[in-house]
């Protein structure tokens, strides 16, 4: 019984805070972010600076494929030793792609870590004029909202104010 008055009085809360917060907002941070003009300059950069890696990669991706298909036309022709050698270039061209396929992808992803990390401070420095201006008192994360109306959904707001800094 004790419990039950815990849980109520917890709910009670919970919803009496809720109903004082009047101007409740969703906010899809990532999607801003990404949407923003420097996220695709920064797009358009990274895809430059890997494009020679990515040609390499697609290359070795036609040679795994290539080794594999001369294994398989050749699997009932060749010799048990002529089967041993195109499987093991099949799996040396193949370990390469993956590893270099992982070492890109890995590059990649340091390089939007610190990019995402480079618009945290313009993000921040937005939503708090946004809170000082609108007097938002909630902004929730859309990822963690069942359903919000269009109005509320801040998200092409921000990405305009990032793209005016």
């Amino acid at each position: 019984m004790k419990l039950f008055k815990v849980a109520a009085l917890l709910l009670l809360t919970a919803a009496s805070s809720q109903a004082m917060a009047e101007k409740v907002v969703v906010l899809g941070i990532q999607q801003a972010v990404l949407a923003s003009e420097a996220a695709k300059q920064f797009d358009a950069k990274l895809k430059a600076e890997f494009s020679d890696e990515q040609a390499q990669l697609v290359d070795l991706e036609k040679q795994a494929k290539a080794a594999k298909d001369k294994f398989e036309a050749n699997r009932d022709l060749a010799s048990p030793e002529q089967l041993k050698q195109l499987r093991s270039q099949f799996q040396k061209v193949f370990a390469e792609y993956q590893r270099r396929g992982k070492e890109l992808q890995q590059k990649n992803m340091q390089r939007q870590q610190v990019f995402l990390g480079e618009m945290k401070p313009k993000l921040d420095i937005i939503l708090k004029e946004l809170i000082k201006t609108e007097g938002y008192d909630v902004i929730l994360a859309k990822s963690a909202t069942l359903y919000a109306k269009p109005e509320v959904d801040i998200t092409p707001k921000v990405v305009e104010l990032l793209n005016q800094q």
